[in-house]
Protein backbone atom coordinates (compact mmCIF):
# COMPACT_ATOMS: atom_id res chain seq x y z
CA UNK A 1 0.00 0.00 0.00
CA UNK A 2 0.97 3.36 -1.27
CA UNK A 3 2.37 5.60 1.95
CA UNK A 4 0.30 8.76 2.81
CA UNK A 5 1.98 11.70 1.61
CA UNK A 6 1.96 13.17 4.96
CA UNK A 7 4.38 10.10 5.99
CA UNK A 8 6.79 10.89 3.22
CA UNK A 9 10.18 12.24 3.66
CA UNK A 10 10.76 14.80 0.91
CA UNK A 11 13.99 15.43 -1.47
CA UNK A 12 15.01 18.64 -3.19
CA UNK A 13 16.73 16.88 -6.28
CA UNK A 14 19.43 19.00 -8.03
CA UNK A 15 19.62 19.30 -11.92
CA UNK A 16 23.10 17.94 -11.46
CA UNK A 17 22.11 14.86 -8.89
CA UNK A 18 20.47 12.22 -11.01
CA UNK A 19 21.45 9.03 -9.56
CA UNK A 20 19.79 7.59 -6.89
CA UNK A 21 22.54 5.91 -5.76
CA UNK A 22 24.15 9.76 -4.47
CA UNK A 23 21.00 9.56 -1.81
CA UNK A 24 20.78 8.19 1.80
CA UNK A 25 17.64 6.33 0.82
CA UNK A 26 19.44 4.68 -2.19
CA UNK A 27 18.55 0.94 0.11
CA UNK A 28 15.49 2.27 1.52
CA UNK A 29 11.82 2.53 1.02
CA UNK A 30 11.19 4.65 -2.23
CA UNK A 31 7.62 5.13 -1.40
CA UNK A 32 8.63 7.28 2.16
CA UNK A 33 10.76 9.26 -0.16
CA UNK A 34 9.09 11.84 -1.93
CA UNK A 35 11.32 13.88 -5.01
CA UNK A 36 11.27 17.20 -5.44
CA UNK A 37 12.18 18.71 -8.95
CA UNK A 38 12.46 22.63 -10.20
CA UNK A 39 12.46 23.93 -13.64
CA UNK A 40 14.03 27.55 -13.25
CA UNK A 41 14.01 29.82 -16.22
CA UNK A 42 15.91 32.34 -14.21
CA UNK A 43 18.55 29.57 -14.01
CA UNK A 44 18.45 29.04 -17.87
CA UNK A 45 17.83 32.67 -18.34
CA UNK A 46 21.38 33.34 -15.79
CA UNK A 47 23.62 32.89 -18.68
CA UNK A 48 24.25 32.55 -21.97
CA UNK A 49 23.90 29.09 -22.17
CA UNK A 50 23.96 27.43 -25.66
CA UNK A 51 20.66 25.74 -25.96
CA UNK A 52 22.42 21.81 -26.02
CA UNK A 53 23.54 22.56 -22.81
CA UNK A 54 19.94 23.78 -21.11
CA UNK A 55 18.19 20.77 -23.60
CA UNK A 56 20.84 17.75 -22.11
CA UNK A 57 20.07 19.07 -18.43
CA UNK A 58 16.13 19.51 -18.61
CA UNK A 59 15.54 16.09 -20.47
CA UNK A 60 17.54 14.54 -18.19
CA UNK A 61 15.84 15.88 -14.90
CA UNK A 62 12.51 15.11 -16.74
CA UNK A 63 13.27 11.60 -17.46
CA UNK A 64 14.80 10.75 -13.84
CA UNK A 65 12.04 12.31 -12.30
CA UNK A 66 9.52 9.48 -14.90
CA UNK A 67 12.25 6.88 -13.99
CA UNK A 68 11.90 7.45 -10.41
CA UNK A 69 8.03 7.64 -10.30
CA UNK A 70 7.91 4.32 -12.19
CA UNK A 71 10.08 2.91 -9.07
CA UNK A 72 7.85 3.70 -6.72
CA UNK A 73 9.03 7.42 -5.57
CA UNK A 74 6.56 10.25 -5.20
CA UNK A 75 7.26 12.78 -7.03
CA UNK A 76 6.23 16.80 -7.47
CA UNK A 77 7.34 18.50 -10.47
CA UNK A 78 7.34 22.26 -10.41
CA UNK A 79 8.39 25.13 -13.48
CA UNK A 80 9.13 28.50 -12.46
CA UNK A 81 10.14 31.67 -14.10
CA UNK A 82 11.92 32.50 -10.55
CA UNK A 83 14.73 31.19 -9.00
CA UNK A 84 15.11 27.97 -6.46
CA UNK A 85 15.21 30.05 -3.44
CA UNK A 86 11.69 31.69 -3.76
CA UNK A 87 9.74 28.49 -4.75
CA UNK A 88 11.58 26.50 -2.06
CA UNK A 89 10.33 28.95 0.46
CA UNK A 90 6.73 28.25 -0.57
CA UNK A 91 7.14 24.42 -1.12
CA UNK A 92 8.58 24.43 2.94
CA UNK A 93 5.71 26.51 3.97
CA UNK A 94 3.45 23.94 3.12
CA UNK A 95 5.32 20.93 3.68
CA UNK A 96 8.12 21.21 6.64
CA UNK A 97 11.76 21.14 6.37
CA UNK A 98 13.02 19.61 3.10
CA UNK A 99 16.07 17.32 2.45
CA UNK A 100 19.05 18.46 0.26
CA UNK A 101 21.86 16.35 -0.51
CA UNK A 102 24.78 19.20 -0.89
CA UNK A 103 25.14 20.75 -4.37
CA UNK A 104 28.08 20.40 -6.14
CA UNK A 105 28.42 24.31 -7.72
CA UNK A 106 28.81 26.83 -5.43
CA UNK A 107 26.36 28.70 -6.73
CA UNK A 108 23.74 26.46 -6.10
CA UNK A 109 24.99 25.78 -2.30
CA UNK A 110 25.18 30.15 -2.13
CA UNK A 111 21.63 30.85 -3.34
CA UNK A 112 20.73 28.00 -1.16
CA UNK A 113 22.41 29.32 1.73
CA UNK A 114 19.47 31.39 3.95
CA UNK A 115 17.74 28.00 3.82
CA UNK A 116 19.96 25.80 5.00
CA UNK A 117 21.29 28.33 7.68
CA UNK A 118 18.00 27.91 8.85
CA UNK A 119 17.56 24.57 9.01
CA UNK A 120 14.80 24.49 6.19
CA UNK A 121 17.06 23.03 3.90
CA UNK A 122 18.33 19.57 5.57
CA UNK A 123 22.14 18.99 4.36
CA UNK A 124 22.86 15.12 3.56
CA UNK A 125 26.31 14.18 2.26
CA UNK A 126 26.82 13.60 -1.57
CA UNK A 127 27.77 9.99 -1.84
CA UNK A 128 28.55 10.12 -5.64
CA UNK A 129 32.33 10.96 -5.27
CA UNK A 130 35.45 8.85 -5.83
CA UNK A 131 37.58 10.72 -3.08
CA UNK A 132 37.36 12.10 0.35
CA UNK A 133 38.71 15.62 1.18
CA UNK A 134 40.69 14.26 4.08
CA UNK A 135 42.53 12.74 1.31
CA UNK A 136 42.88 15.52 -0.57
CA UNK A 137 43.67 18.16 2.55
CA UNK A 138 46.54 15.71 4.32
CA UNK A 139 48.55 15.13 0.38
CA UNK A 140 48.07 18.54 -1.25
CA UNK A 141 46.80 20.78 1.77
CA UNK A 142 43.94 23.35 1.78
CA UNK A 143 46.59 26.42 0.72
CA UNK A 144 48.13 26.92 -2.45
CA UNK A 145 50.24 25.83 -4.89
CA UNK A 146 48.21 23.12 -5.40
CA UNK A 147 49.83 20.11 -7.28
CA UNK A 148 47.76 16.98 -8.70
CA UNK A 149 50.62 14.25 -8.24
CA UNK A 150 50.15 13.84 -4.77
CA UNK A 151 47.05 13.65 -4.45
CA UNK A 152 46.52 10.93 -7.22
CA UNK A 153 49.33 8.91 -5.74
CA UNK A 154 47.51 8.67 -2.50
CA UNK A 155 44.37 7.86 -4.55
CA UNK A 156 46.10 5.03 -5.62
CA UNK A 157 47.06 3.56 -2.99
CA UNK A 158 44.04 4.02 -1.04
CA UNK A 159 41.49 1.91 -3.71
CA UNK A 160 43.84 -0.18 -5.11
CA UNK A 161 42.89 0.61 -8.48
CA UNK A 162 45.90 -0.25 -11.04
CA UNK A 163 47.83 -1.32 -7.90
CA UNK A 164 49.51 -5.15 -7.25
CA UNK A 165 51.25 -5.68 -3.92
CA UNK A 166 51.16 -2.44 -3.24
CA UNK A 167 53.06 -1.07 -6.00
CA UNK A 168 51.57 0.51 -9.00
CA UNK A 169 51.19 -1.28 -12.36
CA UNK A 170 53.66 -1.24 -14.68
CA UNK A 171 56.10 0.44 -11.92
CA UNK A 172 54.80 3.53 -12.23
CA UNK A 173 52.12 5.72 -11.13
CA UNK A 174 51.40 7.67 -14.70
CA UNK A 175 51.84 6.60 -18.28
CA UNK A 176 51.46 9.98 -19.58
CA UNK A 177 54.66 10.18 -21.78
CA UNK A 178 53.82 7.52 -23.60
CA UNK A 179 49.82 8.90 -24.27
CA UNK A 180 51.31 11.56 -27.22
CA UNK A 181 50.67 10.58 -30.59
CA UNK A 182 49.33 12.87 -33.63
CA UNK A 183 46.25 10.66 -35.36
CA UNK A 184 46.63 10.26 -39.02
CA UNK A 185 43.54 8.26 -39.52
CA UNK A 186 44.73 5.17 -38.37
CA UNK A 187 43.12 3.33 -36.32
CA UNK A 188 39.58 4.09 -37.30
CA UNK A 189 37.36 5.17 -35.37
CA UNK A 190 34.07 4.02 -34.55
CA UNK A 191 31.11 5.80 -35.44
CA UNK A 192 29.56 8.68 -33.50
CA UNK A 193 26.30 6.87 -31.34
CA UNK A 194 22.98 8.48 -32.39
CA UNK A 195 19.98 8.39 -29.72
CA UNK A 196 16.70 7.85 -30.32
CA UNK A 197 14.06 10.67 -29.48
CA UNK A 198 11.00 9.87 -27.45
CA UNK A 199 8.31 12.64 -26.68
CA UNK A 200 10.42 14.27 -23.70
CA UNK A 201 12.55 14.90 -25.80
CA UNK A 202 10.36 16.46 -28.36
CA UNK A 203 9.07 18.73 -26.04
CA UNK A 204 12.30 19.96 -24.69
CA UNK A 205 13.59 20.71 -27.57
CA UNK A 206 10.46 22.50 -28.57
CA UNK A 207 10.86 24.55 -25.14
CA UNK A 208 14.43 25.11 -25.49
CA UNK A 209 14.09 26.22 -29.14
CA UNK A 210 10.62 28.64 -28.01
CA UNK A 211 11.98 29.95 -24.57
CA UNK A 212 15.76 30.42 -24.90
CA UNK A 213 15.42 30.90 -28.93
CA UNK A 214 18.09 34.09 -28.05
CA UNK A 215 20.36 31.88 -26.67
CA UNK A 216 23.31 30.27 -29.01
CA UNK A 217 23.52 27.32 -30.88
CA UNK A 218 20.79 24.54 -31.55
CA UNK A 219 19.87 21.53 -29.34
CA UNK A 220 19.53 17.96 -30.71
CA UNK A 221 19.01 15.49 -29.00
CA UNK A 222 19.63 12.83 -30.50
CA UNK A 223 23.29 13.51 -30.33
CA UNK A 224 22.94 13.14 -26.63
CA UNK A 225 21.80 10.39 -23.67
CA UNK A 226 18.85 11.48 -22.21
CA UNK A 227 17.37 8.28 -20.17
CA UNK A 228 19.17 6.30 -18.00
CA UNK A 229 19.16 3.26 -20.82
CA UNK A 230 20.71 5.78 -22.57
CA UNK A 231 23.66 6.75 -20.71
CA UNK A 232 24.50 3.16 -20.17
CA UNK A 233 24.24 3.18 -23.83
CA UNK A 234 27.08 5.62 -24.10
CA UNK A 235 28.76 3.72 -21.30
CA UNK A 236 28.87 1.18 -23.56
CA UNK A 237 30.07 3.01 -26.38
CA UNK A 238 32.85 4.62 -24.60
CA UNK A 239 34.71 1.61 -23.44
CA UNK A 240 34.70 0.42 -27.11
CA UNK A 241 37.08 3.58 -27.06
CA UNK A 242 39.40 2.42 -24.32
CA UNK A 243 42.06 0.31 -26.02
CA UNK A 244 43.07 3.55 -28.27
CA UNK A 245 42.43 6.10 -25.75
CA UNK A 246 45.90 6.30 -24.19
CA UNK A 247 47.84 7.30 -27.54
CA UNK A 248 46.15 9.10 -28.98
CA UNK A 249 44.38 11.38 -25.55
CA UNK A 250 46.12 14.91 -26.97
CA UNK A 251 45.69 14.08 -30.54
CA UNK A 252 43.34 16.41 -32.42
CA UNK A 253 41.63 16.01 -35.90
CA UNK A 254 39.23 17.47 -37.87
CA UNK A 255 38.20 14.12 -39.08
CA UNK A 256 36.71 13.15 -35.73
CA UNK A 257 35.78 15.33 -33.15
CA UNK A 258 35.87 12.70 -30.18
CA UNK A 259 38.18 10.01 -31.90
CA UNK A 260 38.61 7.76 -29.03
CA UNK A 261 37.53 9.91 -25.69
CA UNK A 262 34.41 8.66 -23.82
CA UNK A 263 32.34 12.25 -24.13
CA UNK A 264 31.35 10.54 -20.51
CA UNK A 265 31.67 13.76 -18.28
CA UNK A 266 28.13 14.35 -20.20
CA UNK A 267 26.72 12.00 -18.01
CA UNK A 268 28.79 11.71 -15.13
CA UNK A 269 28.36 16.21 -14.27
CA UNK A 270 24.76 15.39 -14.24
CA UNK A 271 25.39 12.14 -12.28
CA UNK A 272 23.42 9.52 -14.24
CA UNK A 273 26.53 7.65 -14.58
CA UNK A 274 28.82 7.69 -11.08
CA UNK A 275 32.28 7.99 -11.61
CA UNK A 276 32.48 4.40 -9.76
CA UNK A 277 30.42 2.29 -12.34
CA UNK A 278 32.55 4.36 -15.11
CA UNK A 279 35.85 2.94 -13.49
CA UNK A 280 34.35 -0.12 -12.91
CA UNK A 281 33.43 -0.79 -16.43
CA UNK A 282 37.02 1.00 -17.81
CA UNK A 283 38.66 -2.09 -15.38
CA UNK A 284 36.51 -4.55 -17.16
CA UNK A 285 37.84 -3.84 -20.77
CA UNK A 286 41.33 -5.25 -22.11
CA UNK A 287 42.63 -2.05 -22.68
CA UNK A 288 46.21 -1.23 -22.11
CA UNK A 289 47.75 -0.52 -19.36
CA UNK A 290 48.70 3.42 -20.56
CA UNK A 291 45.46 3.38 -21.71
CA UNK A 292 43.01 2.55 -18.86
CA UNK A 293 45.84 4.83 -16.58
CA UNK A 294 45.20 7.63 -18.63
CA UNK A 295 41.72 7.48 -18.28
CA UNK A 296 41.61 6.70 -14.93
CA UNK A 297 43.60 9.92 -13.98
CA UNK A 298 41.29 11.80 -16.06
CA UNK A 299 38.56 10.78 -13.57
CA UNK A 300 41.10 11.54 -10.89
CA UNK A 301 41.61 15.02 -11.78
CA UNK A 302 37.40 15.80 -12.10
CA UNK A 303 37.29 15.00 -8.20
CA UNK A 304 40.56 17.16 -8.03
CA UNK A 305 39.43 20.22 -9.30
CA UNK A 306 36.31 19.99 -7.27
CA UNK A 307 38.31 19.89 -3.90
CA UNK A 308 40.68 22.43 -4.96
CA UNK A 309 37.53 24.74 -5.72
CA UNK A 310 36.06 23.84 -2.55
CA UNK A 311 38.47 24.95 -0.14
CA UNK A 312 39.28 27.70 -2.11
CA UNK A 313 35.92 29.11 -2.05
CA UNK A 314 35.85 29.32 -5.97
CA UNK A 315 39.57 30.86 -5.23
CA UNK A 316 37.76 33.77 -3.48
CA UNK A 317 40.64 32.95 -0.68
CA UNK A 318 43.69 33.29 -2.68
CA UNK A 319 45.16 36.69 -2.47
CA UNK A 320 45.42 36.86 -6.47
CA UNK A 321 41.46 36.68 -6.37
CA UNK A 322 39.98 40.43 -7.81
CA UNK A 323 36.59 40.59 -5.79
CA UNK A 324 35.60 43.63 -6.72
CA UNK A 325 35.94 42.06 -11.02
CA UNK A 326 35.34 39.28 -9.07
CA UNK A 327 38.05 37.25 -10.79
CA UNK A 328 41.83 36.46 -10.24
CA UNK A 329 43.55 37.84 -12.77
CA UNK A 330 47.52 36.69 -12.60
CA UNK A 331 48.81 38.43 -15.84
CA UNK A 332 46.16 41.40 -15.93
CA UNK A 333 44.83 40.18 -19.68
CA UNK A 334 41.58 42.11 -19.56
CA UNK A 335 40.93 42.55 -24.09
CA UNK A 336 37.38 41.09 -24.75
CA UNK A 337 36.01 37.98 -25.92
CA UNK A 338 35.75 38.26 -29.49
CA UNK A 339 32.94 37.14 -31.46
CA UNK A 340 34.82 33.92 -33.44
CA UNK A 341 34.46 32.16 -29.87
CA UNK A 342 30.70 32.51 -30.83
CA UNK A 343 31.35 31.05 -34.86
CA UNK A 344 32.67 34.36 -36.42
CA UNK A 345 35.19 33.18 -38.80
CA UNK A 346 38.63 34.46 -37.22
CA UNK A 347 40.92 33.63 -40.05
CA UNK A 348 43.56 30.58 -38.24
CA UNK A 349 41.55 27.31 -38.96
CA UNK A 350 42.67 25.38 -35.94
CA UNK A 351 40.59 27.85 -33.95
CA UNK A 352 37.84 28.06 -36.15
CA UNK A 353 37.12 24.28 -36.42
CA UNK A 354 37.05 23.64 -33.19
CA UNK A 355 34.94 26.76 -32.31
CA UNK A 356 32.49 25.30 -34.99
CA UNK A 357 32.52 22.19 -33.09
CA UNK A 358 31.50 23.64 -30.23
CA UNK A 359 28.64 25.83 -31.94
CA UNK A 360 27.50 22.54 -33.13
CA UNK A 361 27.82 20.08 -29.94
CA UNK A 362 28.58 22.15 -27.19
CA UNK A 363 31.49 20.13 -26.65
CA UNK A 364 34.82 19.06 -27.96
CA UNK A 365 37.64 17.03 -26.02
CA UNK A 366 40.11 18.28 -23.60
CA UNK A 367 43.01 19.35 -25.91
CA UNK A 368 41.07 21.33 -28.40
CA UNK A 369 39.74 23.15 -24.78
CA UNK A 370 43.04 23.56 -23.79
CA UNK A 371 46.04 23.67 -26.57
CA UNK A 372 43.56 25.68 -28.79
CA UNK A 373 40.73 27.76 -27.08
CA UNK A 374 42.15 28.74 -24.12
CA UNK A 375 45.59 29.11 -26.14
CA UNK A 376 44.44 31.66 -28.04
CA UNK A 377 42.60 33.15 -25.11
CA UNK A 378 46.00 33.48 -23.43
CA UNK A 379 48.00 34.52 -26.32
CA UNK A 380 45.31 37.33 -27.20
CA UNK A 381 45.26 38.66 -23.59
CA UNK A 382 41.57 37.74 -23.41
CA UNK A 383 40.29 38.38 -19.65
CA UNK A 384 39.99 34.54 -18.29
CA UNK A 385 36.55 35.53 -16.47
CA UNK A 386 35.43 36.37 -19.80
CA UNK A 387 37.07 32.68 -21.31
CA UNK A 388 35.46 31.27 -18.41
CA UNK A 389 31.97 32.20 -18.56
CA UNK A 390 31.84 31.51 -22.27
CA UNK A 391 33.32 27.75 -21.35
CA UNK A 392 30.48 28.14 -18.82
CA UNK A 393 27.69 28.73 -21.75
CA UNK A 394 29.20 26.78 -24.17
CA UNK A 395 30.15 23.47 -23.24
CA UNK A 396 27.50 21.17 -22.67
CA UNK A 397 29.70 19.61 -19.44
CA UNK A 398 30.86 22.64 -17.75
CA UNK A 399 29.47 23.45 -14.32
CA UNK A 400 31.26 25.91 -11.63
CA UNK A 401 33.36 23.32 -10.02
CA UNK A 402 34.68 21.96 -12.99
CA UNK A 403 34.97 24.79 -15.31
CA UNK A 404 36.54 27.32 -13.01
CA UNK A 405 39.78 25.43 -11.88
CA UNK A 406 40.12 24.16 -15.50
CA UNK A 407 40.02 27.45 -16.77
CA UNK A 408 41.01 29.71 -14.34
CA UNK A 409 43.95 27.24 -13.19
CA UNK A 410 45.12 25.45 -16.26
CA UNK A 411 43.69 27.00 -19.28
CA UNK A 412 44.68 30.67 -18.47
CA UNK A 413 47.36 31.69 -15.83
CA UNK A 414 45.16 33.67 -13.68
CA UNK A 415 46.00 31.96 -10.61
CA UNK A 416 49.67 32.31 -11.27
CA UNK A 417 51.46 29.29 -9.82
CA UNK A 418 48.74 28.24 -7.40
CA UNK A 419 47.66 25.58 -9.22
CA UNK A 420 50.38 25.52 -12.25
CA UNK A 421 53.89 25.71 -12.58
CA UNK A 422 53.85 26.95 -16.09
CA UNK A 423 51.25 28.68 -18.28
CA UNK A 424 49.99 26.36 -21.06
CA UNK A 425 50.43 27.79 -24.02
CA UNK A 426 52.06 27.14 -27.21
CA UNK A 427 52.89 28.44 -30.86
CA UNK A 428 52.60 27.29 -33.87
CA UNK A 429 54.58 23.70 -34.16
CA UNK A 430 52.54 22.34 -31.07
CA UNK A 431 48.93 22.41 -33.46
CA UNK A 432 50.91 21.42 -36.32
CA UNK A 433 52.09 18.63 -35.06
CA UNK A 434 49.31 17.11 -32.70
CA UNK A 435 46.27 17.96 -35.32
CA UNK A 436 45.27 18.57 -39.06
CA UNK A 437 43.94 21.71 -38.69
CA UNK A 438 47.04 23.58 -40.75
CA UNK A 439 46.62 21.26 -43.84
CA UNK A 440 43.30 23.37 -44.30
CA UNK A 441 44.28 26.73 -43.22
CA UNK A 442 45.27 29.69 -45.70
CA UNK A 443 48.56 30.20 -43.46
CA UNK A 444 51.57 27.58 -43.98
CA UNK A 445 52.74 26.52 -40.17
CA UNK A 446 56.26 26.98 -41.39
CA UNK A 447 55.81 30.41 -43.23
CA UNK A 448 53.19 33.07 -42.35
CA UNK A 449 51.32 31.38 -39.59
CA UNK A 450 50.96 34.17 -36.90
CA UNK A 451 49.94 31.90 -33.63
CA UNK A 452 54.48 31.82 -33.05
CA UNK A 453 54.25 35.57 -33.09
CA UNK A 454 51.30 35.13 -30.64
CA UNK A 455 53.29 33.46 -28.14
CA UNK A 456 56.51 35.64 -28.96
CA UNK A 457 54.13 38.46 -28.04
CA UNK A 458 53.27 37.36 -24.79
CA UNK A 459 56.28 35.99 -23.58
CA UNK A 460 57.68 39.74 -23.62
CA UNK A 461 54.32 41.25 -22.43
CA UNK A 462 54.51 38.94 -19.83
CA UNK A 463 58.05 38.13 -19.47
CA UNK A 464 58.49 40.17 -15.65
CA UNK A 465 55.89 37.73 -14.49
CA UNK A 466 57.44 34.56 -15.18
CA UNK A 467 60.94 36.14 -13.69
CA UNK A 468 62.42 33.45 -11.25
CA UNK A 469 60.07 30.67 -12.68
CA UNK A 470 62.45 27.50 -13.37
CA UNK A 471 59.82 25.94 -15.85
CA UNK A 472 60.04 29.10 -17.91
CA UNK A 473 63.62 29.34 -18.25
CA UNK A 474 64.42 27.86 -21.27
CA UNK A 475 61.31 29.87 -23.23
CA UNK A 476 62.90 33.05 -21.82
CA UNK A 477 66.30 32.44 -22.85
CA UNK A 478 65.04 32.09 -26.40
CA UNK A 479 63.15 35.04 -26.04
CA UNK A 480 65.95 36.92 -24.96
CA UNK A 481 67.59 36.23 -28.19
CA UNK A 482 64.97 36.51 -30.64
CA UNK A 483 66.18 39.69 -32.88
CA UNK A 484 64.61 43.04 -32.41
CA UNK A 485 63.19 43.06 -35.54
CA UNK A 486 61.01 39.65 -35.08
CA UNK A 487 59.71 40.96 -31.98
CA UNK A 488 58.64 43.88 -33.82
CA UNK A 489 57.30 41.50 -35.76
CA UNK A 490 55.64 40.07 -33.30
CA UNK A 491 54.26 43.14 -31.69
CA UNK A 492 52.52 44.04 -34.59
CA UNK A 493 51.17 40.68 -35.57
CA UNK A 494 49.32 40.77 -32.01
CA UNK A 495 47.85 43.99 -32.37
CA UNK A 496 46.17 43.63 -36.03
CA UNK A 497 44.98 40.07 -34.43
CA UNK A 498 43.39 41.76 -31.46
CA UNK A 499 42.34 44.71 -33.47
CA UNK A 500 40.58 42.30 -36.29
CA UNK A 501 39.09 40.39 -33.88
CA UNK A 502 37.75 42.73 -31.51
CA UNK A 503 36.31 44.38 -34.66
CA UNK A 504 34.39 41.19 -35.53
CA UNK A 505 36.63 40.70 -38.55
CA UNK A 506 38.56 37.72 -39.83
CA UNK A 507 42.24 38.06 -39.81
CA UNK A 508 44.31 38.62 -43.34
CA UNK A 509 48.08 38.85 -42.96
CA UNK A 510 49.75 41.31 -44.87
CA UNK A 511 51.82 40.55 -48.11
CA UNK A 512 55.19 40.02 -46.46
CA UNK A 513 56.14 36.55 -45.06
CA UNK A 514 58.29 36.28 -42.11
CA UNK A 515 59.82 33.37 -40.77
CA UNK A 516 58.76 31.79 -37.63
CA UNK A 517 62.21 30.63 -36.30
Amino acid sequence: MRKSLDDVGWFFVCYDQLNHNIFPWSNGNRAENGLIFIESKAKGDSLNYHQQKLALLLSNMRHFAKESEDLGHPVKYYYTDGNYCDLLTEIICDLGPINLVEPAERSMRIELKSLIDEKKLLIHQHDGWLTKREWFSETVGIEPPFRMDRFYKRVRKETGVLMQDGKPMGDKFSFDAENRLPWKGDPETQSDIIFEVDQIDMEVMELVRSKFADHPGDCDLSKVPTTLQQNHQLLRWAMKNMQYFGPYEDAMSSKSRYLFHSKLAISTNLSRLSAKEVVDSALMTEAPLNCLEGFYRQLIWREYVKHVHDVTDGFRSLGVYDIQSNQPNFLQQNNPLPDAYWGKKSGFNCLDTVVESVMDDGWTHHIPRLMVLSNFASLLDINPRKLTTWFHEAFIDAYDWVVEPNVLGMGTYSLGSAMMTKPYVSGTPYINKMSDYCKSCKFNPKKDCKVSNLYWAFLERHKDSFEGNIRMAMPLRSLAKRSADKKNADIEAYKDIVRALSNGQEYVANCEIKSLV
